[in-house]
């Protein structure tokens, strides 16, 4: 059987780790547009994990303060997916010829 506990703790622990290396590659200024849509990639997919992670917490009938967690833990992921989209937008504004 799963444990849905520790998962979420190990999660959260990842997406911790994650808010901080998303901001120091995002203040990179040598990463590279690839690099950039990649990541936002990986975070989707992380985001995505969260909420079914979130669902089945809510399914077996888990705390609220559990779901609370659960919560958080999709919006990190659904929070640091924005800033890379929005530094893809920007990569692609600056490499835009005016006019």
């Amino acid at each position: 059987m799963t444990d849905w506990l520790a998962l979420l703790d190990e999660q959260t622990v990842t997406g911790e780790a994650m808010a901080r290396d998303v901001s120091a590659m995002l203040g990179n200024p040598d990463i590279g547009e690839g690099q950039v849509r990649a990541l936002f990639s990986a975070l989707e997919t992380q985001a995505d994990f969260a909420e079914k992670l979130r669902m089945a917490l809510e399914t077996f009938g888990h705390d609220f303060p559990v779901i609370e967690a659960a919560e958080r833990l999709e919006e990190r992921y659904a929070d640091l997916a924005a800033a890379v989209a929005e530094k893809l937008q920007a990569m692609r504004r600056a490499d835009r010829p005016p006019g």
